[in-house]
């Protein structure tokens, strides 16, 4: 699981959309599977959610976004998966 924090170059349009929308697509054929997605006030545009086969997955997604987005991508690991570490 992984956390984007985004920040956008230009103003969200429906030219960006369809061009989001396209690079969506190419991620689903790597194995990308988007989970949510939330545009937020603040220091950051967007909040994606996104599950990826692994790490190399998640950055090939973010650099192919990168033309017209910055990202900070997050490793995400669920509570309940700690939680078992503990025992």
């Amino acid at each position: 699981m992984f956390i984007r924090l985004i920040r956008l170059k230009s103003p969200y349009d429906k030219e960006q959309k369809a061009w989001f929308d396209k690079k969506h697509d190419e991620a689903l054929a790597w194995g990308v599977k988007f989970t949510r997605t939330y545009f937020t006030l603040g220091k950051y545009d967007v909040v994606s959610i996104i599950e990826a086969p692994d790490e190399k997955a998640a950055m090939r997604y973010a650099m192919a976004t990168s033309e017209v987005a910055s990202s900070t991508t997050l490793v995400a690991v669920g509570k309940e998966e700690v939680d078992t570490w503990l025992s």
